[in-house]
């Protein structure tokens, strides 16, 4: 059996670390090709697009939410199979996970496209947004199967360690759609149409490298696209493991839905501008989930092999450094706060909400740092339950239920704004009183 990347053995740091630092690459790529759509979309087409693409964000989180919560169940389960040396179990469970990835994936983009524009109204979506919003996310869903198909391959890469591989494919990716965008909104005149376009087309370049890496590798996880199906009881396994993560994101959507909301009820200035701050807000909570994701793979691998006293030492490790990441990026966009909201737009009614909105979140990504560092070493043992309950409970119902409550007391920014960083903290004590006394490691 070659090992791909074994976590099990070597120095701690080092082996988050260089885990880490291409899922990082990988996912401020992905990051980049999105926020130059806003970029284009908010030089070159208007404000009121850029609102409409920014509204859009939080359905496409939604759909696609549950099917990265499932894919993050077959990374544990393949990463305990790998840390085990189980050739067997590997190759079953990565012909099982390909399997759903294509089955959700079309249940998605079906979805996407017939309930976007329902969705986008039952969210007060402004007419004057509603149109080009629910154009942009039909044809954005339309290749969505392509996306889900993608992260559920490289969740399979990720979790025999080799993080390497998913990053290259997302920058071809990356510099893929930022030319289609220039092309099809510059050059063609497409409009947000083209921007979905110039995605979806990125998103099949990266499927399309991923599967033919899986089918043409040598190794143990090696694609059989004549063996895909669901074997045995590894459909059960993957998602009562990944059901629950996928069920906390879907539902954690459903709040952003909700906030989303209750900013289209302020304008669509402030739509834009909460939209431009959320394309900034992945460059800081991206590489946070990557330390996450780090800390899932690391834990599973080391489950798999019976190394339980290296878990809890990954899990001080990841959570480190994710917090040293977290301060460092927050510093930097407060103090630059103008000028990076500037970059999507013009108009000073738009930068002045973005740089209002950024500083509701830059000075406690810390709090979300810790917060999701231990719940993926928690799900990485297979805990996905009650990390679930911590995530639903502080991200969702608090959150949704202090929205509601500010809002009623005053129809202002600020209530819908605080409710952010006050469900981070009570998400982070959560996840630190469960990770103190809560029965989570193997015995």
């Amino acid at each position: 059996m070659k090992l791909q990347k074994t976590m099990t053995e070597g120095p701690i740091w080092k082996n988050i670390l260089s885990f880490s630092i291409p899922l990082i690459l990988g996912n401020l790529f992905q990051q980049l090709y999105n926020t130059v759509d806003s970029i284009i979309v908010g030089n070159y087409i208007g404000s009121e697009a850029l609102a409409a693409v920014g509204s859009s964000g939080a359905i496409i989180n939604l759909l696609v939410g549950f099917c990265i919560g499932a894919s993050a169940g077959a990374g544990v389960v393949i990463s305990q199979f790998f840390g085990a040396k189980d050739k067997e179990g590997v190759r079953k469970a990565v012909h099982t996970t390909i399997a759903i990835a294509v089955c959700a994936g079309a249940i998605v983009s079906v979805a996407g496209v017939l309930l976007s524009p329902a969705i986008l109204r039952a969210m007060g979506t402004p007419e004057e947004v509603l149109g080009p919003a629910a154009a942009y996310l039909q044809i954005f869903f339309g290749g969505m199967i392509f996306s889900v198909i993608y992260n559920m391959a490289a969740g399979i890469l990720n979790a025999v360690g080799n993080s390497k591989r998913s990053l290259m494919y997302l920058v071809i990716a990356a510099v893929s759609n930022i030319f289609l965008d220039l092309l099809f909104v510059v050059g063609f005149k497409m409009g947000v149409e083209g921007v979905a376009l110039a995605t979806d087309i990125g998103q099949l370049i990266s499927c399309i490298f991923i599967i033919a890496f899986l089918v043409k590798s040598q190794d143990v996880y090696r694609l059989k696209l004549r063996d895909v199906r669901f074997y045995d009881n590894l459909l059960g396994k993957i998602l009562k493991i990944g059901l629950p993560t996928g069920i906390q994101n879907i539902v954690i959507s459903l709040s952003n839905v909700v906030v989303q909301s209750s900013v289209n009820s302020f304008g669509a200035a402030a739509m834009a501008g909460f939209a431009a701050y959320i394309k900034i807000d992945g460059f800081n909570i991206l590489p946070v989930l990557s330390f996450s994701m780090a800390a899932t793979t690391f834990a599973g691998q080391n489950v798999g092999a019976g190394r339980y006293d290296r878990v809890k030492k990954g899990m001080y490790v990841s959570v480190a450094m994710g917090v040293c990441y977290t301060i460092f990026t927050g510093i930097l966009l407060i103090l630059f706060a103008p000028q990076v909201i500037g970059v999507f737009t013009g108009k000073q009614e738009v930068v002045g909400y973005g740089v209002y909105i950024l500083k509701f979140f830059c000075p406690f990504y810390w709090m979300l740092g810790i917060l999701q560092v231990l719940a993926g070493t928690i799900r990485g043992v297979g805990k996905t339950f009650q990390a679930m309950v911590v995530f639903l409970f502080s991200l969702c119902i608090f959150r949704v239920i202090w929205i509601f409550g500010a809002l009623k007391i005053s129809h202002e920014l600020f209530g819908v704004m605080t409710a952010y960083p006050v469900s981070w903290c009570v998400g982070m004590v959560m996840i630190l009183l469960y990770a103190w006394k809560g029965k989570w490691m193997p015995e």
